[in-house]
């Protein structure tokens, strides 16, 4: 009996999960010349934050892309911004297809920046789209960022797309469209 019931506790501390948390949202759009103007500022009126353009390192001719040209601007969202992400998921109907999630993170685009709740039709804009990524992170992911006394990151540190999906469902209650896989 006595051995039942310490097998029973090792188990369960065994299944001990790790709270996750959402490290960072990160807002994107990619565009050149007036459209990145105009996205600069729809992120600018989003995030209420100041947008970073960012820099092409590669030389594409294909689609006119040099080094050193603009190519697009971000905006990383972190702790008190986060309140942005449940309007953000209005404007999606509140649904993620399995296949946008992968580990530590998931992301989702959003086709018309109006059908975001409390945000209104903006002439200088138009019409524009942009993409969103969620990066979720567990407690001690800091030892792998640091300058001094670097650690590894071990694999059991990475949050799983089973444990985004269950947070997902829990805390935002969101509908997860399982992805349709070719019969082989």
């Amino acid at each position: 009996m006595i051995q039942q019931e310490q097998v029973q506790v090792e188990k369960q501390v065994e299944k001990k999960t790790i709270p996750i948390k959402i490290e960072k949202i990160v807002l994107n759009i990619g565009a050149v010349a007036e459209d990145l103007e105009k996205g600069f500022k729809l992120l600018k009126l989003i995030s209420e934050a100041t947008p970073v353009k960012t820099k092409s390192t590669k030389r594409i001719p294909a689609f006119g892309v040099r080094p050193g040209l603009e190519t697009g601007c971000k905006v990383t969202l972190r702790k008190k911004k986060i309140e942005i992400l449940k309007r953000l998921f209005v404007s999606v109907d509140n649904t993620i297809k399995e296949n946008q999630i992968q580990d530590n993170h998931f992301s989702f685009g959003i086709h018309e920046y109006i059908e975001i709740p409390g945000i209104e039709y903006q002439r200088e804009i138009g019409i524009m789209g942009f993409d969103v990524t969620v990066v979720f992170s567990k407690p001690g992911k800091r030892v792998m960022y640091k300058k001094m006394k670097k650690g590894k990151f071990p694999k059991r540190q990475y949050v799983t797309k089973q444990e985004i999906i269950d947070y997902l469902k829990q805390t935002y209650k969101l509908n997860i469209i399982p992805s349709r896989r070719k019969k082989k």
